[in-house]
């Protein structure tokens, strides 16, 4: 049996579609659904129960993601294992695509991600353009960060269990793998909504630089005990790439570039002070 994990924090507006969307076309000895909702003040919970016996409900105080995983994991019953976020959508069709690389031993492979759908119809043209270069990225088209879902084997999730809390916990997921030991699964789509404001995209690039000092933080204390990976980030011969590829990307370039000053600026002050716990919410994402 596959077991889902979606930790949910406030997300009533969007986790029913996902639940719709993965108990449509399985069947309950299928998948094995669990919610944390860690925090809630919302309706997440009753509207994930609505949907029992095939999903399993388990409501915790704290308002965290990490625990709300470890505690999912405590519930879970099955492998592979997946952990969903709530304010994505994927269907039955693309766990099980994502989950068969999984059962064969010898394949090597300990985790799997879907390719993304990001719909940026309702998008600001700077978001529109950002997105355009962002997905054209090396690191972004290899790594399993920024999908919402990943999937592991039970010795893949052995391997993401040791890792401490980290806000990046998708990204130091994917550095936990060889390039050998994860696998982007083109067959698996999942729709993952962007931020439809500048605001908002900056909101979202601030995290994602703090969280990744944190992460790099993190490894270069591990540096010891294994050799180091390369980093996730985004260099000048990336973007150069990318020109030479599609030169009418230019502005596309020019805005990304722009974020990832705001968002550098923007980082700082929590670098500083060590605060990897604030989460700068996207809220125009989870608009209906």
């Amino acid at each position: 049996m596959t077991s889902i994990v979606i930790p949910a924090h406030n997300e009533a507006r969007v986790i029913g579609r996902l639940l719709d969307a993965l108990l449509a076309d399985s069947s309950e000895t299928e998948t094995d659904i669990v919610v944390v909702c860690n925090g809630c003040t919302d309706d997440t919970a009753r509207i994930a129960a609505a949907r029992a016996p095939r999903v399993r409900v388990v409501e915790i105080p704290v308002p965290s993601k990490h625990v709300a995983l470890r505690t999912g994991d405590d519930h879970a019953r099955g492998f592979p294992r997946l952990y969903v976020d709530a304010d994505v959508v994927i269907t039955a069709a693309d766990v099980r695509a994502l989950t068969e690389p999984l059962r064969d031993d010898a394949s090597g492979v300990l985790a799997t991600a879907p390719a993304r759908q990001i719909p940026l119809t309702a998008c600001a043209w700077r978001v529109r353009a950002y997105y355009r270069v962002w997905q054209r990225l090396p690191a972004v088209r290899e790594g399993l960060f920024g999908r919402g879902v990943i999937a592991v084997s039970k010795a893949g999730h052995a391997r993401i269990a040791a890792l401490p809390p980290l806000m990046a916990d998708d990204l130091a997921a994917s550095l936990a793998f060889t390039p050998r030991e994860r696998l982007v699964v083109g067959t698996a789509r999942v729709v993952v909504q962007p931020p439809r404001t500048w605001r908002d995209l900056v909101k979202r690039r601030i995290r994602a630089a703090v969280s990744t000092a944190q992460v790099e933080q993190h490894r270069r204390a591990e540096q010891q005990r294994r050799p180091e990976e390369p980093s996730a980030r985004t260099s000048r011969a990336d973007l150069l790439a990318v020109l030479r590829g599609e030169p009418k990307l230019f502005t596309g370039v020019v805005v990304f570039v722009a974020a990832a000053a705001v968002a550098r600026r923007g980082a700082r002050k929590a670098i500083r002070a060590q605060d990897f716990g604030t989460w700068l919410r996207d809220e125009s994402s989870r608009q209906s």
